[in-house]
C-alpha cells in the first residue's frame, strides 16, 4: 500500500481517549477518511500489545479501503507485525537507522523536530521521508515532551529542508479556527511552504469528523492554490512608481466611500490624536480595549491596529488579533519601542505567535529590534542614528520572514512586501517634533488597509475564491497610501501662514488630512521603487 509520493495534507493522528461519548473509534475513522484524510497515524501510548495490534489491523483494513497509507506511532514491532505502510518516530524512540534497516524498503518514516539542529541531524541521515514539526500550539491531545515552537519558529527548520526531497507536517493543537495562521505563518523566508498539517482533536472529538475533515482540507488547498502572495497584489510586471501613486490616491475615494471601522488599540498618549485622524479622512475609529468585545468588533469590516506603545491590554490584544485572522480583517501592528525592554520583545514574540500581522510598522530602531541587527540603535520609543546602510535588504528580509507587508518610517519612509520596496521622501520636520506621529501613521496605514480590505470584499465574485488568505485585498498599496496621506498633509500643514510651532501644527494636520484629495497626492507623492 505504501507510496513513494504519499499525500500528507491532512493528516490525522488518532486518539481513542478523545472520541465523544457514544461513538466508535472505526466508525469515527471511516467518517474522517470520507472528509478526505490523507494519511492516518495510529498512536496508541497506553494500550495492551495485543489490542494494539487488532486496532492497527482493522484501521489498515479502513484506510486501505480508501487508498490511504496507515503508519504506527513508535511501536515498530506493532508496524512490522501488521505490515503498516510506515513509522512515526520521536527523539527519544528507536534510531531511525535501525527502524530503516527493520522495516520493508518501500515503508515511510517520520521523525518528530522541533529545532534547526534536530531536522539538520534528520538531513543529514537521508532516512526520513518527512518530519513532524511541532507543537505549533499548546496541545491537550499530547504530554509534550518539548517546548511549544510557535508559528514563528517554523520557518528556520522549513529551511534546513530546502533542496531536499523530505517533506514536513505541521503538528499541535492545530484547529479550523488557527489553520489559515498556521498555514501562512510556517514558511521559510525563501518561500519552503508546509506539506501538510497533522491533526488529532479537531476530528477525533467530533461528532461529525466527515464534516470537519472536510473543511480542514477546503482551508489546506484553498491556500496551496493561491499564488505565493505577501498580503499584496500580484502584478504581471513590477509595477511603476506612477502606477502605485495612482493606486495609493484612488484609495482615499474608497475610505471615504466605504467608512471602515478602524478598531485601534494604541498607546494612552495618542488615543485622541488618532481618532482625530481617522474621522479626517473619512474612516469610523473605535478604541476598544477589552477582550469581551473582540469577536463582536471582528465581524464588522475595517482594520485592526494594535499599538503596544503601552502594553496594558494585551489580553484584549491577543484576542482581538485572533478574531481579526478569523474574519479575514487585515491587522497592522506597530510595536512601539520593541528594543526598550525584554517583557516588549516577548510581548511582541507572544502577539505574532498568536496572530498573523499584515503590516508591521516602526521605526529603523524597532525594524532592528524586531530581525536581531545591532546596525541601527534606539533610546526608548525613539530610533538613533542615520540608519540602516541598506533599507531594501533589511525590510525585504523581514517581510518574508514575518510574511507581510514592512512599513519603516523616519526622515524616508520605506514600505517593503518582500519583493518589492518602495522608497518615500515626502514629510514636514514638524512630525518629528511632535507625540506621537509614528503612531499617527500605524492609524493612517490601518484606515486605508480598511479601505482597501472592505473594497475587495465588496467586489469579490464569491468569497470562496479567497478562503486561502488571512486579509483580502493589496495592503502594499494601502500601507503606501497610509503613508503618504499623512506626510503629504503635513507637508501642507507646515505651510498654513498660521502654523508657528508644533501645537497649531497638529491641529493644521487634521484640518489637511480632512481637506485632502486624490489629486493632492498625486501632484505631490515623492515614490521611488527601489
Amino acid at each position: 500500500m505504501s507510496s513513494p509520493s504519499p499525500d500528507y495534507t491532512l493528516y490525522l493522528v488518532t486518539g481513542r481517549e478523545l472520541l465523544p461519548p457514544g461513538k466508535d473509534y472505526y466508525e469515527s475513522l471511516n467518517e474522517s477518511l470520507e472528509g478526505g484524510v490523507t494519511i492516518v497515524q495510529i498512536r496508541e501510548k497506553n494500550t495492551d500489545t495485543r489490542e494494539f495490534l487488532e486496532i492497527a489491523k482493522r484501521s489498515k483494513e479502513i484506510c486501505h479501503r480508501y487508498g490511504v497509507p496507515l503508519l504506527i506511532n513508535d511501536r515498530i514491532d506493532i508496524a512490522l507485525a501488521m505490515n503498516a505502510d510506515g513509522i512515526h518516530i520521536g527523539q527519544s524512540d528507536m534510531p531511525i537507522e535501525i527502524a530503516r534497516k527493520l522495516l520493508p524498503a518501500g515503508s515511510i518514516i517520520g521523525v518528530s523536530v522541533n529545532t534547526p539542529a534536530e531536522a539538520e541531524e534528520v538531513v543529514k541521515g537521508g532516512l526520513a521521508d518527512y518530519v513532524g514539526i511541532g507543537a505549533l500550539w499548546a496541545t491537550n491531545s499530547k504530554k509534550l515532551t518539548s517546548p511549544v515552537l510557535g508559528i514563528r519558529g517554523v520557518g528556520p527548520i522549513l529551511q534546513t529542508l530546502e533542496k531536499t526531497s523530505i517533506k514536513a507536517v505541521a503538528i499541535g493543537g492545530i484547529k479550523s479556527s488557527n489553520l489559515l495562521r498556521s498555514l501562512h505563518g510556517a514558511v521559510s523566508p525563501n518561500g519552503r511552504a508546509l506539506d501538510g498539517i497533522a491533526v488529532v482533536s479537531e476530528i477525533v472529538s467530533s461528532h461529525q469528523p466527515s464534516v470537519v475533515a472536510q473543511r480542514l482540507c477546503q482551508i489546506i488547498r484553498a491556500f496551496k492554490d493561491r499564488p505565493f502572495s505577501l498580503f499584496s497584489r500580484i502584478y504581471a510586471e513590477p509595477p511603476t512608481a506612477q502606477v502605485l501613486v495612482d493606486s495609493a490616491a484612488h484609495l482615499l475615494c474608497s475610505v471615504k466611500e466605504y467608512r471602515p471601522l478602524v478598531h485601534q488599540i494604541t498607546n494612552n498618549v495618542t488615543i485622541n490624536q488618532l481618532a482625530n485622524a481617522t474621522l479626517a479622512l473619512g474612516a469610523s475609529p473605535i478604541m476598544a480595549t477589552s477582550p469581551h468585545e473582540m469577536e463582536d468588533l471582528a465581524k464588522i469590516p475595517g482594520a485592526l491596529l494594535i499599538n503596544f506603545g503601552t502594553i496594558s491590554d494585551k489580553e484584549g490584544m491577543l484576542a482581538a488579533g485572533h478574531y481579526a485572522n478569523l474574519e479575514r480583517k487585515p491587522i497592522v501592528f506597530d510595536p512601539v519601542g520593541i528594543g526598550a525592554t525584554a517583557y516588549r520583545r516577548t510581548t511582541a514574540n507572544e502577539l505574532l505567535n498568536t496572530w498573523q500581522a499584515a503590516v508591521i510598522k516602526g521605526n529603523a530602531g524597532e525594524i532592528a529590534s524586531l530581525i536581531g541587527s545591532n546596525e541601527v540603535k534606539s533610546h526608548g520609543v525613539d530610533s538613533l542614528g542615520s540608519g540602516f546602510s541598506s533599507p531594501k535588504e533589511i525590510l525585504c528580509a523581514l517581510a518574508k520572514r514575518e510574511r507581510c507587508i514592512i512599513v519603516m518610517t523616519g526622515e524616508t519612509d520605506y514600505v517593503s512586501d518582500g519583493n518589492l520596496t518602495v522608497k518615500l521622501s515626502n514629510g514636514s520636520a514638524f512630525l518629528g517634533d511632535i507625540t506621537g506621529s509614528g503612531c499617527l501613521a500605524g492609524s493612517t496605514v490601518a484606515t486605508f488597509c480598511g479601505a482597501e480590505n472592505k473594497r475587495s470584499k465588496r467586489s469579490e465574485p464569491s468569497s470562496g475564491e479567497v478562503e486561502g488568505i488571512l486579509a483580502a485585498g493589496d495592503m502594499f498599496v494601502g500601507a503606501i497610501a497610509g503613508v503618504l496621506t499623512l506626510t503629504i498633509a503635513s507637508e501642507l500643514a507646515a505651510q498654513r501662514p498660521e502654523v508657528h510651532g508644533t501645537g497649531t501644527f497638529l491641529s493644521a494636520l487634521i484640518d489637511e488630512l480632512y481637506n485632502l484629495t486624490p489629486e493632492k497626492i498625486i501632484q505631490r507623492a515623492k515614490l521611488e521603487v527601489v
